[in-house]
């Protein structure tokens, strides 16, 4: 791992994480995005469409294809928001939260497994990393603005 650059262990990382939610989805004709967006909509309130991509960190188009797919399979239903007549809500089903409730054991039995695994010291590391690495990229401290634009 000592030549390997920290942007490419992170990469190749989150590509088995993918992987492997993706193969437990698969058992239930589904993906990792689906459970993902499952976990990420508020069970009791609904969530409102527009806050699901920033919490999910997906792009509006990706977004909506999946939020299409999840309507398709009845796992979610878009009602209009009663707080604000022009936004839309979108509610999980009974068979979403069937759904959703399996994602959530599949996330919990990964970061338990890796918790059994770490210690807990080293899981504290691990996210005080993660916090200093975003905060680098979200305050752009990582490249000068006028370095990165190509004359």
């Amino acid at each position: 791992m000592k030549d390997k650059t920290i942007d490419y262990c992170l990469r190749a990382t989150w590509q088995a994480v993918m992987k492997m939610y993706n193969e437990q989805a698969a058992q239930f004709d589904t993906t990792m995005a689906v459970g993902f967006a499952l976990l990420s909509i508020d069970p009791d309130e609904g969530t409102p469409s527009t806050a699901l991509g920033p919490k999910m960190g997906m792009e509006a188009t990706s977004l909506s294809r999946t939020l299409k797919t999840m309507e398709e399979r009845g796992l979610i239903v878009r009602k209009p928001n009663p707080a604000d007549g022009r936004g839309v809500l979108i509610h999980l089903t009974e068979f979403g939260i069937e759904k959703r409730d399996f994602s959530k054991s599949r996330v919990k039995t990964f970061n338990a497994a890796v918790r059994n695994n770490i210690s807990e010291e080293k899981v504290n590391h691990f996210y005080e990393v993660i916090d200093v690495i975003n905060d680098l990229i979200q305050n752009r401290r990582v490249f000068n603005q006028k370095e990165t634009i190509l004359k």
